[in-house]
């Protein structure tokens, strides 16, 4: 059994440290190499270093490299860590399946989705920048109908606490890199393979490896990389979200609550759209922070319900190497038997039916294919107050309310991403003046669709840059 060693990446220097994660792929022992926070803190001030180094290359050419870097990720044989052996893409795959529970069809589709994200990258800056030259990130100023614009960065880097649930969100911090601001990651425990074959991709494209922090590490390590960034990300749950909401500096991307609301309209219609909700609970393996959550309907709640409930039990685990898998298993199958006896818990709750339980073939949680998994679960809530109404698990879960369309703006709380169906004027602008919606679909759309000219969640380039007012007689651009 051959052994492969993931070093901590010290902005150009590859370390290999005493204290080690190892890992069983296939034939082969992963280990990687663990910083504490002592380390990083030392490291953080070779960020001027970083800066200088992206500085000196044009924006037009780092967004070249991007693109190339693209196709290496896809396609190409990279580093698997710091020895020798590359890694093929069908390697990466079957690697991230065992440490994640991705079946083979969803990390490939994850591999798409950060492609695209890469491959657009000039689209993805033109949506965030609202149009501007990439000469901005060069000289910072650009003429904008005639008016000098200044915009300067706000930090030395860009810090990431990422998860491990699913490898697309890694597409969130890619611009930065484009925007001359360094990365400084902490990788998700069971996913190191992602983010360190971006880095390797985008170093064979030609980005500096100055440019690059990864720090393999624990919750104290992660929190030094937060506070010691002059801005951050992180991604988690609700707990999460409480511990750093109060800094300012740092971006929390926790449970997403995303919803579809039909509205009058459509509600007799229903039958006719049950595609995109299936696709929004399902798709990813549910493990996404823009998977619906919930439905909410004004009538026809219940006939709405059994048929969704019909279609996501017919949903079963497959082998991970299945072209039709679904399905995610979980990489602790203690999380997935926390998550099942929390459900049974709040199910015996008065206000709330699973209803996949009467169409599903078995338990929820099942054990089959040398994984662990959760079934589908649609649950019926006569009551918006009750604990299964607006909550998210980590796969396909959702619950049907029955709301009238006047009030669903009033309970709906903060939602990541909203799908509205509807085309009633009124309301598609109470929906675009809503505070609790970061990204709206109106339409029957499912909650994951993506267009990449419009920013994800929140605007990256509003968070690391800032714009200056500026006059005077030197501004010709």
């Amino acid at each position: 059994m051959s052994t492969i060693h993931i070093p901590v990446l010290r902005f150009g220097t590859a370390y290999r440290s005493l204290d080690v994660i190892k890992f069983t792929v296939g034939d082969k022992t992963i280990e990687v190499s663990v910083a504490n926070s002592g380390l990083i803190r030392r490291d953080l001030p070779k960020l001027s270093a970083s800066v200088a180094a992206l500085q000196e290359i044009p924006a037009e050419t780092l967004v070249g490299y991007m693109e190339k870097a693209a196709e290496l990720y896809l396609h190409g044989h990279l580093p698997w860590g710091d020895g020798p052996e590359l890694q093929s893409p069908d390697d990466y795959v079957a690697a991230l399946s065992q440490l994640t529970g991705l079946p083979y069809s969803l990390g490939r589709g994850n591999m798409a989705k950060v492609h695209a994200a890469m491959s657009n990258i000039r689209k993805v800056l033109d949506g965030l920048t609202r149009g501007l030259s990439l000469d901005i990130f060069d000289t910072g100023v650009v003429d904008q109908d005639g008016l000098a614009v200044n915009f300067f960065p706000q930090t030395n880097s860009l810090g990431v606490l990422l998860p491990s649930n699913s490898p697309g969100v890694n597409s969130l911090w890619l611009p930065a890199l484009a925007m001359k601001i360094p990365v400084v990651l902490k990788p998700g425990r069971e996913d190191p393979l992602t983010p360190f074959r971006l880095i390797q991709a985008m170093i064979a494209a030609g980005f500096p490896r100055a440019a690059f922090g990864f720090f393999p590490t624990s919750h104290d390590g992660g929190d030094t990389i937060l506070y010691g960034t002059g801005r951050a990300v992180a991604f988690g749950n609700d707990t999460t979200l409480k511990k750093y909401a109060p800094y300012r500096h740092i971006q929390v991307h926790g449970s997403g609550r995303s919803k579809i609301l039909l509205g009058d309209d459509y509600a007799d219609d229903w039958a006719n759209h049950l595609d995109p909700i299936v696709h929004a609970i399902s798709a990813n393996g549910g493990r996404s922070c823009i998977n619906c959550s919930s439905v909410l309907i004004g009538k026809n709640r219940d006939a709405l319900a059994d048929a969704l409930a019909r279609k996501l039990a017919a949903i079963e685990p497959l082998p991970r190497d299945h072209p039709d898998a679904i399905l995610s298993g979980f990489a602790n199958p203690k999380m997935a038997k926390g998550i099942d006896e929390r459900l049974e818990e709040f199910l015996r709750t008065p206000g709330a039916v699973d209803l996949t339980a009467k169409y599903r073939n078995g338990p929820r949680l099942v054990e089959v294919h040398g994984q662990t998994f959760l079934r589908p679960t649609l649950i019926v809530c006569d009551d918006l107050d009750h604990p299964l109404a607006n909550t998210e698990y980590g796969f396909p879960f959702a619950s049907v309310l029955q709301v009238p369309q006047a009030k669903m703006l009033d309970v709906i709380g903060e939602s990541l991403v909203v799908s509205a169906f509807t085309k009633d004027a009124d309301w598609s602008a109470d929906l675009m003046t809503s505070t609790n919606i970061e990204r709206l679909n109106l339409g029957p759309y499912s909650t994951m669709r993506v267009q990449w000219e419009q920013p994800h969640e929140g605007n990256l380039f509003e968070f690391l840059y800032r714009r200056r007012a500026l006059q005077g007689d030197l501004l010709a651009v």
